[in-house]
């Protein structure tokens, strides 16, 4: 896959088959609800033409639903939760919402401060005095991104083994012996690392797993039941596995061991059941009004477990997420009482514009469903063995992308990420939607190079 050149705090972060479904991706419909008032202006059909257009061309699979005052107005899943199986999507159907773990772990957080248990100022040492500036690295910090500690799944030991299981004794080591990436406090930049230590620090303060105490302090205080911490992948529960595209069709990715997104990213859920938490969470519902306000407070791109998430003029906060191949996109709209979350299982197409598209017909702004129409070209057998080969560009060091054959187009891999099949659009021009509708690769015919462009920025990579 080719990385999406974008900025941390919006974007989700990049994510980690025997037998390829035969079909494209059918179109579930899932008991509309019916409603009134505002409502009623919502044009599903649009929506229904999006999701049909998206699982018709094999765009994508996964489920969106739209909440208006916690009451669904719109509930629909697409393409598989198992294609070896056959077995459709359905709104029942879970997914591993990845980063947005980190809005549950930061409400617990700010809980057992209500409760006088912790402080914003609490240093880190108290819990684990053993780690890199652990006296200077406070809670706050820790949920703001401002602690400078060492985002462990960047180190390539992470993409190497992440489907081993981990006890917390192996990750409390692993953190610690990265290197600082900063003075605490005197920057941000999006880690991990601290929500698995607060996670930590929630099961030591209430003497009970996460997941019990997930379960008391938010799921059974809301009503949520298909929110979970999750584990290993079961299919008889309604769980999605997650694939990538290829040639053939979807293909499986691998699973990671949940033991090791910790409270940065273990949680399972639908999402029905994200919207209901984002509901429930400005309604006042999980902690107070000032607690919240500290939430949404942005520095440096950053809140306290959530992001600013608006939409043209409108204010929005939630959370992204992705791991192995799922992707996640939650956000809640206070002034309209308005949650939308749309939750993937394999991407063809950027889900950011997905996203971007439900809200626009959500709220009424000119959008056009795209059509997925073939470019036709076919490159000549000689163009793709020249395009084969790894390339790096000293705009982005330390990322390599490699390029190899793959029938009559190019598939490219990035630096710790899957594969992704390129569409070809004339000789030398590539799209690559699955990270955005926008970013093209243009190789040139006299130099083995290529420029990869999105959002008016070029990056120049060179074979090696």
């Amino acid at each position: 896959m080719l990385p999406a050149i974008t900025n941390p705090s919006t974007a989700a972060p990049r994510p980690w088959a025997r037998r390829i479904c035969r079909a494209t991706g059918l179109l579930v419909l899932l008991g509309l609800s019916i409603f009134s008032g505002q409502a009623q202006q919502l044009n599903t059909t649009k929506l229904d033409s999006l999701l049909a257009s998206l699982a018709t061309h094999n765009k994508m699979m996964g489920s969106l639903a739209i909440s208006r005052a916690d009451r669904v107005v719109y509930s629909r899943a697409f393409g598989y939760q198992d294609v070896a199986a056959g077995t459709l999507a359905t709104a029942a159907t879970r997914y591993r919402v990845g980063s947005a773990t980190k809005m549950f772990t930061a409400v617990m957080i700010f809980q057992l401060i209500e409760e006088k248990k912790l402080l914003l100022t609490t240093p880190l040492a108290t819990f684990f005095p053993r780690f890199p500036n652990a006296q200077a690295i406070t809670i706050d910090q820790l949920l703001s991104h401002r602690s400078g500690l060492y985002n462990f799944t960047n180190d390539t030991a992470w993409v190497s083994g992440h489907m081993a299981a981990q006890t917390p004794a192996q990750m409390l080591e692993r953190i610690s012996r990265g290197k600082p990436e900063f003075a605490p406090g005197t920057q941000a930049d999006y880690t991990n690392s601290g929500y698995v230590l607060l996670g930590y620090i929630v099961e030591q303060l209430t003497k009970r797993t996460y997941a019990q105490a997930l379960q008391k302090r938010v799921l059974a205080k809301i009503g949520l039941v298909d929110t979970y911490q999750g584990g290993k992948i079961d299919p008889q529960k309604q769980e999605a596995f997650s694939y990538v595209i290829s040639p053939g069709g979807w293909q499986r990715t691998t699973e990671t061991d949940m033991s090791i997104p910790g409270g940065a990213g273990f949680i399972g859920s639908t999402p029905t059941d994200l919207n209901r938490f984002l509901t429930a969470l400005f309604a006042g519902r999980l902690v107070s009004a000032a607690s919240l306000k500290s939430m949404e407070t942005i520095r440096d791109g950053y809140g306290r477990g959530l992001f600013a998430r608006p939409f043209g003029a409108r204010a929005g906060y939630g959370h992204t997420g992705g791991l192995d191949s799922f992707v996640t996109l939650a956000t809640y709209f206070p002034a309209e009482k308005l949650a939308v979350t749309f939750c993937s299982n394999g991407q063809n197409y950027s889900p950011h514009d997905v996203f971007s598209g439900a809200l626009s017909i959500c709220f009424g702004e000119p959008y056009k469903v795209p059509a997925f129409l073939a470019s036709g070209y076919v490159p000549t057998p000689a163009d793709l063995v020249r395009y084969v080969g790894t390339y790096a560009s000293p705009q982005i060091p330390g990322l390599k992308i490699s390029m190899t054959q793959s029938g009559a187009t190019l598939q490219s891999q990035a630096t710790g990420q899957p594969p992704a099949t390129l569409d070809a659009l004339s000789a030398g021009v590539f799209k690559f939607d699955q990270a955005g509708s926008d970013i093209r690769i243009e190789f040139d015919a006299a130099k083995p190079s290529f420029l990869l462009k999105q959002g008016g920025e070029t990056y120049t990579f060179n074979k090696e």
